[in-house]
C-alpha cells in the first residue's frame, strides 16, 4: 500500500486486549488503516482476520528499542505513512508506596512511561516530513488525581500527562496533534492483569480499601471500552480536539472533584502563598 491510499493510518501499542483491541476496530469500522501490535502478534490473529488489507500486525515490546524500531519501520513499509500514533501500552502495580519494590516500580516507569517515549520519538521524524499527525497518550484519571495504593501507577500516568502537554507545545507548530486521553474504570482485562504488592496489614484502611475495591469491581466496572473508542475516534475527527479528554463518568466527576479540593486549598493559603514576593 502507499500513502496515496484513502484513510488514515494508525500504530497502536498493546492491542491484544481492552482499549488497544477496541481502537483497532473503531479504525477499521472508520475506514482507516492500522499497524497493531503487542508483544505476541498470534493474539491478534481474530482483528487481522477481520482487518483484511487494512490491517497489518507487527510484534512490538515497547522496553526494547529495537522492537520499537522494526514496529515503526514495518509500519512505514506497509503503509507509507503514519497518522495517528496510540501509547496504549501499560501495566499496574498495587501496593503502598512502603509496600511497593523498587525493581516494581522502575518495570512500571519501563513500560508505561520509557515505553510510550521511545515510540513517539521513533514515529516523530515520520509525522515531521509529512507535515501533520497526531499522538495519543493514553493515560488515566489516576494521572490527574492520586489513589492510596497506586502510588507507582498514578506516578507513571502523572509523568504520561507532563509528556502530553509538553509536546502539544513542542509539535503544535510543527502540524502534529496530541490528544492525552484519561480513562476512568472501564471493563478491560486490565483489571484482570493486575500485579499485587505483599500487604503490610499497617496499610489496611487505606491501600487495603483499595484492594478490596479493585477485586470486588473486576467485571463490573461502569464503562465500556467499545463505547470509549468510539469516543476517541469522534474526538479525533473533531476540528478543534482538547489536549485533554476524560472518558467516563467517574472521571470527570472525579477531576472535579479532585480540582474543586485543590482549589479550595490554594483559596484558604493564597495570601500566605503570595508573601513571598521579593521587596
Amino acid at each position: 500500500m502507499t500513502n496515496e491510499t484513502p484513510g488514515r493510518v494508525w500504530l497502536i501499542s498493546g492491542c491484544s486486549s481492552g482499549f488497544g483491541r477496541e481502537l483497532v476496530r473503531a479504525a477499521l469500522a472508520a475506514g482507516d488503516r492500522v499497524m497493531a501490535t503487542a508483544r505476541r502478534p498470534e493474539t491478534l490473529a481474530d482483528l487481522a482476520e477481520a482487518g483484511g488489507d487494512r490491517i497489518s500486525t507487527a510484534a512490538m515490546d515497547v522496553t526494547d528499542p529495537a522492537s520499537i524500531r522494526a514496529a515503526v519501520d514495518a509500519t512505514l513499509a506497509v503503509f507509507g505513512r503514519i497518522d495517528v500514533l496510540v501509547n496504549n501500552a501499560g501495566v499496574n502495580v498495587i501496593g503502598a508506596v512502603e509496600e511497593t519494590p523498587v525493581e516494581y516500580l522502575r518495570s512500571m516507569f519501563d513500560v508505561n512511561y520509557f515505553g510510550a517515549l521511545e515510540l513517539t520519538q521513533a514515529v516523530l521524524p515520520a509525522m515531521r516530513e509529512q507535515g501533520n499527525g497526531t499522538i495519543v497518550v493514553m493515560s488515566s484519571l489516576g494521572g490527574v488525581m492520586t489513589f492510596p495504593g497506586l502510588s507507582g501507577y498514578n506516578a507513571t500516568k502523572h509523568a504520561l500527562v507532563s509528556l502530553g502537554e509538553a509536546l502539544s507545545m513542542e509539535l503544535a507548530p510543527l502540524g502534529i496533534r496530541v490528544l492525552v486521553v484519561e480513562p476512568g474504570m472501564f471493563r478491560t482485562q486490565f483489571s484482570t492483569s493486575l500485579q499485587w504488592t505483599p500487604e503490610n496489614p499497617a496499610y489496611d484502611a487505606t491501600s487495603g480499601e483499595l484492594r478490596r475495591m479493585v477485586k470486588g469491581v473486576v467485571g463490573q466496572e461502569p464503562n465500556d471500552p467499545a463505547k470509549g473508542a468510539a469516543a476517541i475516534i469522534e474526538v479525533l475527527d473533531a476540528e478543534n480536539s482538547p489536549l485533554h479528554f476524560l472518558l467516563g463518568e467517574d472521571a470527570v466527576d472525579g477531576w472535579r472533584d479532585h480540582h474543586e479540593t485543590v482549589l479550595a486549598d490554594v483559596t484558604a493559603w493564597e495570601t500566605l502563598s503570595r508573601s513571598t514576593t521579593a521587596s
